[in-house]
Parts: C-alpha cells; sequence; structure tokens
C-alpha cells in the first residue's frame, strides 16, 4: 500500500518559498492516475511526517538522497525505516519550469 504525502502549494511556499507550477490538487490528481500510489495526502508541515507515519501505520519513509540525515529521527520516533533513494540526475523540476519559462 503505497501513501503519497504531498506538499500544499501553502506549505511549498511557507517553508520552501517555492510557487508550484500546479496547483496542489491537479498534482494530486496527478499522483493518483498512478496505478501504484494508492493515497494521496497533504503534507502541511515537516512536524506531521511522525504522525502520518503512525496514523497509517507506514514501515517505510522513502525520500530523495538530497535529505540525506535529516530525516533519521524518523527511525527513533517510530517503527518506520527511512530509506534515501538517489534522485534521477536527468529530471529535474528546476531545470523543468526554466524550460517552461523560456518557451
Amino acid at each position: 500500500y503505497l501513501v503519497v504525502a504531498l506538499s500544499t502549494d501553502e506549505f511549498n511556499w511557507n517553508e520552501k518559498q517555492k510557487k508550484c507550477y500546479f496547483e496542489y490538487d491537479k498534482r494530486k490528481q496527478l499522483l493518483e492516475a498512478i496505478r501504484y500510489v494508492d493515497l494521496v495526502i497533504p503534507e502541511n508541515s515537516w512536524e506531521q511526517k511522525v504522525s502520518d507515519i503512525r496514523e497509517f501505520k507506514i514501515d517505510k519513509f522513502v525520500i530523495g538522497d538530497d535529505w540525506a540525515t535529516k530525516f533519521d529521527f524518523i527511525e527513533d520516533e517510530t517503527d518506520a525505516e527511512v530509506i534515501y533513494l538517489p534522485r534521477t540526475p536527468e529530471i529535474s523540476t528546476t531545470q523543468i519550469k526554466k524550460d517552461l519559462e523560456a518557451k
């Protein structure tokens, strides 16, 4: 069962100063269309990760390796294993945004 936490537009702006190309509802819809995704939940704060892991009985917390070590505390506070996956080098949201602006 795959649960995806998707940052809300407000969280992206308030915490990361990032404006999303697609609004939350559209991004959620795109994720829900992936057959492997069972549930998409809103991410409103950094602090909710532990409570979400407990609520949804998550056994593996997976995030990009650009966050390496930043979420190690999750293993101490929950039963979930933290896995940092390498980013796909040829896929960059930043580059996609730049390409779209150039058109």
